[in-house]
């Protein structure tokens, strides 16, 4: 079976269910072996320039024709596809369904289109069932989704007891210039892991926020997790948050209790490894009740400017090692 992936999550999730996509998108980089597939999608907007910069050209894009992404429909024929996984949750975050629709409608092919659309973890896990149907592999979906929820029960044993006084108010940021509160499946990931998150409900989508909103919630811990941001990115726009007005005197960061994590890979990222968040929230929500979070994916939020300064030596050892 011929299999094309529009989305990184999807991608992951096919390779979960023991499928090698033939296409992916250009964002697919896990597991690592798919991002030697050929891309099928291409973005309109340069991703490594500041959150501020990205923001701009998101606004400046999204209104054009084809909006933020192309479709390479040239490759997408060459590669005859029979099943073509995409989504309609996002059309910043992937390609939308819509774009997919109109691409096929151009090639010979006649491929099986399966939307997602996850706005909590039942949703995901649903999407893996759905898929699993799709591409042939539904028993190993059952398994999958077993072995999570499994995982997930785990965690949730662990903080059923906490009282409401011992766990602490939660922010999630998903975005840093403008600033935007992290929705969908969050809530629910802060609550398995012993938190209180009041920015927004299961299934919410995520939404900028006043800055004065935040200062009044006043988190007792905050994530730092920009969609699309790897922890080193994260740094290069850490300012964005620690130059606000009122950011010191929030009580997460004058406890301490602030985090970045790798939104990219991990929170943002609606497939199996939503549950490798939950194990990484699990240690930052309540410390007292599990071992801290793997360095990959989370760090205290004040070890970031190490991130960056290592960063920059790198790059200039390589500007050495290259020149005459």
């Amino acid at each position: 079976m011929r299999i094309v992936t529009t989305l990184p999550s999807a991608t992951e999730t096919v390779a979960a269910l023991g499928r090698e996509p033939v296409g992916v998108s250009h964002e697919c980089d896990y597991p690592p072996a798919a991002a030697s597939a050929p891309a099928v999608t291409r973005s309109r907007i340069d991703a490594s320039g500041s959150s501020g910069e990205i923001d701009q050209q998101v606004l400046e894009t999204a209104d054009t024709e084809g909006g933020v992404y192309d479709v390479d429909v040239e490759t997408l024929a060459e590669l005859e596809p029979d099943v073509i996984v995409t989504q309609g949750m996002c059309d910043v975050c992937a390609v939308d369904v819509a774009v997919i629709e109109d691409a096929v409608d151009r090639i010979d092919a006649d491929p099986e289109i399966v939307p997602t659309d996850p706005h909590s973890v039942g949703d995901v896990l649903g999407d893996l069932e759905r898929i699993g149907r799709a591409i042939g592999r539904e028993e190993r979906a059952r398994e999958v989704r077993r072995d999570l929820e499994s995982r997930i029960e785990a965690i949730r044993i662990r903080t059923a007891d906490i009282a409401a006084e011992d766990r602490p108010r939660v922010a999630v940021f998903d975005w840093t210039d403008p600033v935007m509160v992290a929705g969908h499946w969050t809530a629910e990931l802060v609550d398995w892991a012993g938190g209180e998150y009041g920015l927004a409900d299961v299934g919410e989508a995520s939404s900028p926020r006043e800055w004065d909103d935040i200062r009044d919630y006043d988190p007792e811990l905050a994530v730092v997790a920009p969609c699309g941001f790897g922890l080193e990115q994260t740094a290069r726009n850490r300012t964005d948050l620690t130059e606000r007005d009122g950011w010191a005197d929030l009580t997460a960061v004058r406890e301490g209790r602030v985090w970045a994590m790798d939104g990219d890979h991990y929170l943002n990222r609606p497939g199996p490894r939503l549950v490798d968040t939950l194990e990484a929230l699990a240690p930052i929500v309540q410390p007292n009740r599990f071992d801290g979070p793997a360095a990959d994916i989370a760090v205290p939020f004040g070890e970031l400017e190490n991130l960056e300064t290592a960063r920059d030596k790198s790059e200039s050892r390589t500007e050495v090692d290259s020149s005459p």
